[in-house]
């Protein structure tokens, strides 16, 4: 079975939103299908179809979220001593080295990436350039817009 790289952080909310979905959702749930139950005929029963059809839909998360979370592989960064070098969980700064920009990334799972989080997917076309590297080094990245130059500034183990 291939495990697939996950951070503390990602393993933790995973945890919590299937525990809300045993413990919340899945109770509330077979609640509303008693309830539309209860009021007769099922075929054209509308809040019946609505309730199954969330069932449905939490039954699935909840299974999604285990089977991630029993094939993850959780790496605690902050138990990483820092070299400088670029892995997997890593805070890393950059500089376009065209436009002077900085910008900062974390590199995590694929069900933890949220760009507007600043968070990449180690599957990412940046991040699996950056993998590797070090401190001061220049990585070149390929993008839509082209080319895109960067120099890794820091690398933080957070």
């Amino acid at each position: 079975m291939k495990k697939v790289p996950m951070t503390v952080v990602g393993a933790q909310k995973l945890r919590e939103e299937l525990n809300r979905l045993k413990t919340v959702d899945r109770p509330r749930i077979i609640a509303a299908i008693a309830e539309a139950r209860a009021l007769g005929d099922l075929k054209e029963n509308a809040a019946y179809h609505d309730a199954r059809e969330n069932q449905s839909f939490a039954e699935g998360r909840i299974k999604d979220i285990e089977g991630k979370l029993s094939t993850a592989q959780i790496i605690d960064i902050t138990q990483i001593e820092n070299s400088g070098r670029v892995i997997f969980g890593v805070t890393v700064s950059l500089v376009n080295t065209t436009s002077e920009e900085q910008v900062t990334y974390q590199i995590v799972g694929e069900d933890e990436a949220d760009i507007k989080a600043n968070k990449l997917s180690i599957t990412s076309p940046i991040a699996r350039a950056l993998i590797g590297k070090n401190i001061d080094d220049a990585v070149e990245v390929q993008t839509p817009q082209g080319v895109i130059s960067f120099e890794i500034v820091n690398v933080e183990h957070i």
